[in-house]
């Protein structure tokens, strides 16, 4: 297996970060716990292999704790996404976070086994409250992964 390259955004990278918001989301905004983010703004790792960009991580920190915004493997089953997990997780120790967090959508079943698989735990659900996102941001679909309607937000977390 090819090796996974991280290193922290930078500003040049602005561009593809925004590309692939969009490309991701629909749109260059993503809205987690009722907030706003705009991930091309915010710190972030990227992946890359041979040079090429493979992934993305954004994340926020706030008092002790982490918050990954965006996580984007662009080659599914390489290691990528665990492999930005732990560098960020790493880094957020060194910045004296002791909780990792996540959130997504009841309809992400991929992203909730992948994050259950890597050590994260369930710690909130927000029922029905992707209705009010939406009128934040009306690009959210009503359905999701195999046309699971997409109403919750799950919240995970992880011990650092």
């Amino acid at each position: 297996m090819p090796e996974i390259q991280i290193r922290p955004t930078i500003e040049s990278d602005h561009t593809w970060v925004e590309q692939l918001s969009r490309d991701s989301w629909a749109s260059e905004i993503v809205i987690a716990h009722g907030k706003k983010f705009i991930p091309a703004e915010l710190n972030g790792f990227i992946a890359e292999i041979g040079g090429q960009k493979v992934g993305l991580i954004t994340y926020h920190i706030k008092d002790n704790a982490c918050e990954i915004v965006t996580l984007n493997s662009l080659k599914p089953n390489m290691g990528i996404g665990s492999a930005l997990i732990r560098h960020t997780a790493e880094f957020a120790k060194q910045q004296g976070c002791s909780i990792l967090w996540v959130i997504t959508t009841n309809d992400n079943t991929n992203a909730l086994r992948f994050y259950q698989k890597i050590g994260f735990r369930l710690s909130v659900l927000r029922p029905g409250v992707i209705a009010e996102y939406r009128k934040i941001k009306p690009e959210i679909p009503m359905t999701g992964e195999d046309d699971i309607p997409i109403r919750d937000e799950i919240e995970l977390e992880m011990d650092l």
